[in-house]
């Protein structure tokens, strides 16, 4: 599971940013690296908020679907308030089977305008990712829905009853794609590590109805991030998540 060398080296993820939305799927979806640089980000001051479209409740085989969502639901607002975000938020569409559509963009420019974000960050909406495992359904869809978002959240007559619910047009500066194949830039998180392990660790009821064999965060957090230091080339960096930047204005 290397990381091929990229040509040239990743950039630095730009710093001149205050604000942070990330918007996914389903609770613990954050936790596998971008926690990491959620906690560079907290610690400088920057506000970070979540949007998590689903609540995860068809993500434990053995635990029925309300119970599932209460439980992921806290597990979610305690694994955030481990690196600095006290503000998280969730949508109402159903685990498992998130629809792309109107229905799914317009929930996620709502909260573009809401937030007011200069950074959105979200996962990587191809059908692979980094490795070529295959990635999930609902990440696809939620992935690409966010990149429609972040410009209907800039067009006043798209959606034109999100301005008659009080939410003005806002534009994102930054777009950005974790978990992608085809990085662009880097966050150098070396000295983040045990915190975004410890983030992960408070998903206990998800982690603990994983398969055996299944990594265990202290193990699989640094995997990552260190494929993504092997992907940054940069001397010093032994630990990074690399982004995906598509839209820097």
């Amino acid at each position: 599971m290397d990381a091929a060398p990229f040509d040239p080296p990743l950039e630095a993820f730009p710093e001149d940013f205050t604000s942070v939305l990330c918007v996914v799927a389903h609770p613990d979806d954050i936790e596998y690296g971008t926690a990491a640089a959620v906690a560079k980000w907290t610690e400088a001051g920057t506000t970070v908020t979540y949007f998590l479209l689903t609540r995860g409740e068809a993500g434990i085989d053995t635990m029925a679907p309300d119970e599932a969502a209460r439980v992921r639901e806290a597990e979610e607002r305690a694994s955030a308030a481990v690196v600095g975000v006290t503000e998280v938020d969730f949508g109402n569409h159903h685990d498992g089977v998130v629809q792309y559509g109107l229905d799914l963009r317009r929930d996620i420019a709502r909260e573009i305008r809401r937030r007011r974000p200069d950074v959105v960050v979200t996962g990587d909406y191809g059908d692979r990712f980094v490795a070529g495992m295959l990635n999930q359904a609902d990440h696809r869809a939620v992935g690409l829905a966010t990149v429609d978002a972040v410009a209907d959240a800039g067009n006043r007559w798209i959606f034109p009853e999100l301005v008659d619910e009080g939410f003005e047009p806002w534009s994102v500066k930054v777009l950005a794609f974790s978990g992608t194949s085809r990085p662009t830039h880097y966050v150098d998180v070396s000295d983040r590590v045990a915190v975004a392990v410890a983030s992960l660790e408070e998903h206990t009821a998800y982690n603990s109805a994983l398969p055996d064999d299944f990594p265990k965060p202290d193990q699989l957090v640094p995997m990552i991030l260190e494929m993504g230091a092997k992907a940054a080339q940069v001397e010093g960096v032994t630990h990074a998540l690399v982004l995906d930047v598509v839209n820097r204005r």
